[in-house]
């Protein structure tokens, strides 16, 4: 999956979220939203996906702020939007999702090479706090030891 130009990223969703499998939507938009968006200014952090009645695929609370030159034809920001996928993986999804622990995560936004709007979700499973807790942990010894490497070959090449 090759990103062209990322608008837009949710931090949180590796942080509660284990992501199992990626996949990659279409949305649908107006076209300031798509002007706003082209501005870079989108916000993932609230926002979460999931089913309709009708078997069709939504993100909910995503903010994508009104684009200031389209005045009175401007879109509201935190709208529902409908995500464009395939029928096998709808179904797929729904297959997932009623085994019960699976949610519908908003991982981010951007244009592809072609310059749709394109939004990556991933397929992920609520991590608990212990989980949380040793993430974490291996982040801030990742981090000591980047420190301790680099300081190291700063003495050796001295």
């Amino acid at each position: 999956m090759a990103k062209y130009m990322e608008v837009g990223y949710n931090r949180s969703a590796n942080y509660n979220y284990e992501i199992l499998e990626k996949i990659e939507a279409g949305v649908v938009l107006y076209g300031s939203e798509v002007k706003s968006l082209r501005q870079h200014r989108a916000n993932l952090t609230d926002s979460y996906a999931g089913l309709s009645k009708n078997c069709e695929v939504f993100v909910y609370q995503m903010h994508i702020p009104e684009y200031t030159a389209a005045n009175r034809f401007n879109h509201d920001p935190k709208r529902n939007r409908k995500l464009l996928l395939r029928k096998k993986q709808i179904l797929k999804l729904i297959g997932q999702l009623k085994k019960g622990g699976y949610t519908l995560v908003p991982i981010s936004i951007y244009f592809n090479e072609k310059g749709f709007v394109k939004l990556s979700i991933g397929l992920g499973k609520g991590k608990r706090e212990i989980d949380k807790r040793e993430a974490i942990k291996e982040r801030e010894w990742n981090r000591a030891k980047s420190r301790l490497f680099s300081s190291f070959k700063k003495q050796s090449s001295m």
